[in-house]
Order: structure tokens, then sequence, then C-alpha cells
């Protein structure tokens, strides 16, 4: 008959009431999903062979690493067991084998958790750069965003490289020859390798949606303009 609905066009009794309610607790069951945490710690006893050895070697000096268990990145990284440990070996080399001063090594640090808003790389490193002999101002300021005003001659080479290179995603041949001129060949490339173990350290915080605690002695890392 000429204007009726055919049927098949109608929704079943109830249907479009019925499908709204499914669509409402599909979308529930979605964001619950999403508040789950990211990388759970794991147990002793859930661990393999290979992970029990990379949780053993954090024990160690110079990490006397208690809580990888349950903290990232490391609690990340031994998801992969063989990864971890490779990263654990450039870990260890680009903070304590290379050979440059602590200070420098931790403004490589603080330049990278700056560049990515990171405050759990932040928290820990300010600490270690302040102790190697930086000074405190200059973390201050590249937590406020600003370039530091009490910085010594090779600390504003490795900032000026640094930030050039996040910055301008290319070094000019000036700022590239004072770093040699500072730093030799091998000098330079282990600052790059620090800030590259570290924009990994960064990512695998992101994924695990890690969270930084606030505390009283280590300056907030403000929020940058986009």
């Amino acid at each position: 008959m000429a204007g009726t609905i055919p049927a098949t066009a109608l929704p079943a009794k109830g249907g479009i009431h019925e499908a709204r309610i499914h669509d409402c607790a599909r979308y529930r069951g979605f964001r619950a999903a999403a508040a789950q945490e990211r990388y759970p710690a794991l147990s002793p006893d859930q661990l393999s062979p290979e992970q029990k050895a990379y949780v053993e070697n954090l024990q160690k000096p110079p990490r006397n690493n208690t809580t990888a268990l349950k903290n990232p990145p490391f609690k990340v990284y031994m998801r992969s067991p063989d990864l971890a440990s490779k990263l654990e070996a450039v870990s260890d080399y680009v903070r304590w084998g290379t050979g440059l001063p602590p200070r420098l090594t931790e403004l490589a640090i603080m330049i990278t958790a700056r560049q990515w808003s990171s405050q759990w790389i932040w928290r820990g490193h300010y600490r270690a750069a302040v102790r190697g002999g930086l000074d405190p101002s200059v973390g201050a300021d590249i937590a406020a965003g600003k370039r530091p005003d009490k910085m010594k001659e090779d600390e504003t080479i490795l900032y000026n490289y640094a930030t050039e290179m996040y910055r301008d995603k290319a070094v000019s041949d000036a700022t590239y020859a004072a770093a040699v001129k500072q730093f030799g060949e091998k000098g330079l490339i282990d600052l790059v390798a620090t800030m590259g173990y570290y924009d990994t350290v960064a990512m695998t915080l992101i994924t695990a949606k890690a969270v930084a605690p606030k505390e009283e002695d280590v300056p907030q890392l403000a929020a940058l303009p986009r």
C-alpha cells in the first residue's frame, strides 16, 4: 500500500532503546578498559628466568634498584627481556661509562626530559645534576622553559647543540664545530646517544602513562606553549 512503511524497516520491539542501552554498555566497557593500568606490576612468581636475571642485575651496584618490579621504565622493559638487557647496557654506559663529567651527562638528560615534559625522568636527574656540580638555577630555568643564565662554557655548548637539534631537527656547522672542539668526536656522540636513550625512556613512560610523584625539592616542569 502506498505510504506504508515495510515491516522490515521498522525496529524490533524496543529496538532503538535497546540499541542505545547496548551502545552505552559497550562505551562503559571501553572506558573501563581504557582506565586499566598499563603494564601492571609483575610478582616474582610471574617472572621468566630471563626476567628474573634482569631484575637481579638491576639490584647490583651502581644501580641498587630494588623497585624495578613496580616502577617504569623497568617494569615495561622486562616484557621484552632481550631488549631490556640491551637497554640496561646502553643506560649503564651513557650514565657511568663515557668519562664525561656527571654534570654534563645529567644536563643532557635534563634537556631531553624538558623536551618531552617528562617529570619522571626530570625528578631523579635534576638531583643527580646538582650533586654532580650543576648550578641549581640552571635546572630551575630549564624547568621553567627559559634559557639558563648561569651555565659554564661547556654547559652552554651542550645546551646550544641539544636545543638546536631538538628544535630545528638539524645542527648548524658552527654549532657542530663548537661541540666537537669542546667534547671531541667521541664525547659528542656519547652525549647524542645519552639523549637518544632518554628519548626511548620518555616514550616508554608515555606508553605506561607513568605519573611522577610531586616532590618539594625538585622543580616542576612548567607547561610549554604548543
